[in-house]
């Protein structure tokens, strides 16, 4: 049965036991009313509403909060994954100048170096902005390593 989390979202909660495990699993269902984008040709002065849909997701969790306080936790590692995805976009942490045993470690950690000053600068300058959260973001709001090059180093003469 459907529960009512907020206006748009509803969730409902089940158990599942398969057959080769001795464990129930906890499945959450979150479903949201979304405006989708109409695709497809207009004809001139023709209003087009907008077509909701209702995508969900299923989450398996073995954490024992009330399914309301899971999606915030659920999506709290997305600061990890920016993370992530910045050493690969501002410090070149995804290619490799060459395929030795050597050379692939040195080279992660050249970048892992490189990005490490920039968040130590900013955590030891600045107040945190806010709290801990429920989705365990950070306290601080982190200028990019892209950003921070941009603003000190290429910064136009003039």
């Amino acid at each position: 049965m459907w529960h009512r989390a907020d206006q748009d979202v509803t969730f409902f909660e089940c158990y599942w036991k398969p057959n080769c495990s001795e464990e129930t699993r906890r499945f959450i269902a979150i479903g949201s009313l979304e405006a989708t984008q109409r695709k497809g040709p207009l004809q001139l002065k023709r209003f087009a509403p907008y077509e909701y849909g209702c995508p969900f997701k299923v989450i398996l969790t073995n954490a024992t909060l009330a399914a309301r306080a899971l999606p915030p936790l659920h999506h709290g590692p997305g600061a990890r994954e920016a993370t992530f995805a910045e050493l690969k976009s501002e410090t070149q942490m995804d290619y490799l100048p060459c395929r030795g045993r050597a050379t692939d470690p040195a080279w992660l950690l050249a970048a892992i170096t490189a990005h490490t000053p920039n968040r130590e600068l900013q955590i030891s300058t600045e107040e945190p902005a806010h709290s801990s959260t429920e989705q365990r973001a950070s306290g601080w709001a982190f200028v990019r390593l892209g950003t921070r090059r941009g603003r000190l180093i290429h910064r136009a003469v003039g």
